[in-house]
């Protein structure tokens, strides 16, 4: 092997780092001249270094091939201790604020019933690894297929376990494997027979990134090495043992026996779907080509266009509230709202920025996004409604739809069970109320697993405890030959807790499943109870988005609010290994925190709503009406000549004026103390009762235009004659901008502009009905 510092390497970043003025402290990829034309990148391949030594290049004529590290080969020129605090690298860091939930690692065992989410962020719902007794290098082995090395990759020393401190010399750590996201070539190997997921399956953790690479294979494992020097060109011991071993593609090494490495910052779509995909398991099958795409990805964007980062790689992940969570700048115009709705930017701006208004630019419509208008849509949608719920993920139907990713079901790995009921059980579109308070959409499971429980405190199994247990109860024609779960009953699960109980000492088995924590009480007796650790572990989501055409409401507003809606009334079915639970489902609205009775009522309320509109257009016609021949037919008798009132209508003028004030009452009740007393929004049964009786004053007040308009004309100065015509003008205003909401005719803003009409003028005829009846002479 050549020894020694690359100085060649060395004079050149010197050159260029001086050449392009870099700040101090600053490498030479940190900071680019601006240019937007990718950067060569024909460099030398540098060996993980010796402890305090400089790393030696990586000849193709060395006697022992090394693999190349990319601490050492892409930190020549980029600060990698910048890059290694980026989000996909940063779990383990408890100084890293964890953000809203997102996908947990899911520890998923067919053998011991178990589907369990562990992060080593604080999401509520996840357990951290350690709290099993998972540690980092076997959490590595179970999930490193689809992590991106670094994090944990390189935290495998920290562990009490002196056997995997000592075995971390052998194995290496698991760097940063710039390749996985960077490389734009289409021989980037993740997930083949001899690629990055097999590399550590079999421990080759420092060999991963360069069985990676287009231009190198590896062979062997570290599996049974003990005293293993990787730089040694021999294994000592067991002849049989086959250790890693390294052969690069010699024709791919150019002057100065440099590599060329065809990466890039426009990361393409399928780097990111190695670890991000999701299909659909329909009939037990997985075709992608029954899917669509997202339609951005369709319009032509690639993840990297709004999942944006720096050197720090604390990239966007896009939600709305994102900008209390994370400090990159990005993370206001980087959401649904950033992008497709002219307001909602600025503050952000301004808070963190200092950044004034005028100086601020608007950032609606980026990469062509349309600007919706949202026509005849409540502007309290976006109040208890994120714009995932009505865009993203399928369709809903009446029952959720299974669905496999690629981090819980290993997908694009060689080997990886393509059946459709391997565990763990993914189900959506779920739609649920958020951490945020509003109601969006999401992907879920039923966690299943075997804990300890202490008090209120539950905390899991290690699944070889619970293996042991269980194979003394559950015989092999139970368990599943596609990886779902076993044929498992009550009965057994009293004799496995009863086998458990000697290992929890100083706590309680329990086996948590289908939302229900099982346990023993008295003389061996297995009970059962709802309890919050069960409830299914949520995540939202994002992709795949619809567009405008297929979003929920398009097809008007029943498509949410109706007696038979997915939205409100879906089922998740109950997923267990027990088939009395698996029967069972839970209703939407249990999960969007919505009360059943008042949201079947509302729902209901919709079949009466054309008729709602059909009283408030005629009773607006009849006002109008009667303020036309009033105005403009100074000679017209309304309903008597020489305007007197009939005796008829003399025996409904008091039962529809008590009526009409009763129904004025409510109004002024369910209008403004929701708003102005309780500081809120007119909702819930608030709302019902405020419709309903709004269509009753409708009514109640063009009956009324008809009965005294005649009495009232003008034709003398009067209070109570002028209070008549502009009450009638108030509720021709409000009848109006209540009904002209219900049509697709106004956006947001119309919406908004028809909603201050609609308050202002009720109190304006608040005010003169008072006045009116203070003046209003006796008959």
């Amino acid at each position: 092997m050549k020894k020694g510092i690359i100085i060649k390497a060395i004079l050149l970043s010197a050159i260029l780092a001086t050449a392009g003025l870099a700040v101090e402290d600053e490498k030479l990829g940190d900071v680019t001249d601006g240019s937007r034309a990718g950067f060569i990148h024909l460099i030398p391949l540098l060996a993980e270094p010796l402890p305090g030594k400089e790393p030696d290049q990586i000849f193709p004529t060395d006697e022992v091939l090394l693999p190349f590290s990319t601490k050492a080969t892409c930190g020549a020129c980029h600060d990698y201790n910048i890059i290694s605090s980026g989000w996909h690298f940063n779990a383990a860091d408890p100084n890293v604020p964890p953000g809203r939930n997102g996908q947990a690692w899911i520890l998923a065992d067919s053998a011991t019933a178990t589907q369990i989410p562990l992060s080593y962020r604080a999401w509520p719902g996840v357990f951290n690894p350690e709290q099993m007794g998972i540690t980092p290098m076997e959490f590595l082995s179970i999930f490193g297929r689809q992590m991106p090395g670094g994090g944990i990759g390189e935290m495998l020393d920290k562990t009490d376990n002196p056997e995997e401190t000592l075995r971390v010399d052998i194995t290496g750590k698991l760097e940063i494997n710039c390749l996985a996201c960077h490389n734009i070539s289409p021989a980037q190997d993740m997930g083949s027979a001899a690629g990055w997921a097999v590399q550590i399956n079999r421990g080759n953790y420092r060999w991963a990134a360069t069985a990676s690479s287009e231009f190198a294979y590896v062979t062997g494992t570290t599996e049974g090495l003990s005293n293993y020097d990787f730089r040694a060109p021999y294994v000592p011991g067991d002849s049989k043992l086959r250790a890693p071993s390294v052969e690069y593609y010699r024709d791919l090494f150019k002057h100065n026996e440099w590599v060329r490495f065809d990466v890039s910052k426009a990361i393409p779509n399928q780097r990111c779907y190695f670890c991000h995909s999701n299909i659909d398991v329909r009939d037990g099958k997985t075709e992608p080509w029954k899917a669509d795409e997202d339609v951005h990805l369709c319009a032509g964007l690639k993840c990297v266009d709004c999942h944006r980062h720096g050197l720090e790689h604390n990239i966007t992940r896009g939600y709305a509230t994102e900008a209390n969570d994370n400090n990159n700048p990005l993370t206001a115009v980087s959401s649904c709202e950033g992008c497709h709705l002219e307001k909602g930017t600025f503050s952000f701006f301004e808070t963190t920025g200092g950044i004034k208004k005028a100086e601020c630019p608007p950032y609606a419509g980026r990469f062509t996004a349309p600007v919706p208008k949202h026509a005849g849509l409540p502007p309290s949608h976006f109040e208890k409604l994120t714009c995932t719920a009505c865009h993203s993920g399928p369709w809903p139907a009446a029952k959720t739809i299974r669905a496999k990713t690629a981090r819980a079901h290993a997908l694009g790995v060689a080997g990886s069970n393509k059946s459709g009921d391997v565990l763990p059980h993914l189900t959506y579109p779920v739609f649920a109320k958020g951490q945020d308070g509003k109601i969006g959409v999401f992907k879920a499971f039923w966690p299943a697993y075997w804990a300890a429980m202490a008090g209120d405190t539950v905390t899991p199994l290690n699944l070889d405890t619970v293996k042991t247990a269980m194979s003394k109860v559950i015989t092999r024609s139970a368990l599943s030959k596609v990886g779902d779960w076993p044929d498992l009953k009550e009965e057994d699960i009293a004799k496995i807790l009863t086998l458990l109980a000697d290992k929890v000492r100083g706590a309680k088995p329990v086996y948590i499943t289908g939302g229900r924590l099982y346990s023993l009480e008295g003389a061996g007796q297995i009970t059962s109870a709802e309890h919050p650790v069960a409830e299914p572990y949520m995540w939202p989501i994002a992709h795949d988005v619809r567009p405008a055409a297929q979003s929920l409401g398009v097809r008007k507003c029943e498509d949410c609010h109706s007696t038979d809606s997915p939205f409100l009334f879906g089922l998740l079915p109950v997923d267990s290994p027990l088939k009395s639970l698996s029967a069972t489902s839970a209703e939407m609205i249990k999960f969007e925190d919505l009360p059943k009775l008042y949201t079947k009522a509302f729902a209901f309320s919709f079949l009466f709503r054309p008729w709602l509109k059909i009283v408030a257009i005629l009773s607006v016609l009849l006002i109008f009406g009667v303020l036309a021949i009033s105005i403009f037919d100074t000679r017209y008798s309304m309903l008597a000549a020489g305007g007197g009132i009939s005796h008829r209508a003399l025996l409904i003028e008091k039962p529809l004026l008590l009526l009409s004030f009763l129904c004025f009452l409510a109004l002024a009740a369910t209008g403004f103390i929701p708003v102005y007393i309780l500081n809120g929004s007119i909702s819930g049964w608030w709302l019902m009762a405020h419709v309903t009786t709004g269509g009753i004053f409708a009514g109640c007040m063009a009956v009324l235009a008809v009965l005294w308009a005649d009495k009232n004309r003008l034709v003398k100065f009067s209070v109570k004659r002028i209070c008549f015509w502009v009450i009638l003008v108030m509720a021709m205003s409000l009848i109006l901008t209540a009904i002209l909401s219900m049509f697709n005719l106004f956006g947001t803003y119309g919406q908004e502009v028809l909603l201050l009409l609609h308050r202002y003028s009720a109190i304006i005829l608040s005010l003169f009905v008072i006045i009116y009846f203070i003046t209003r002479e006796k008959r």
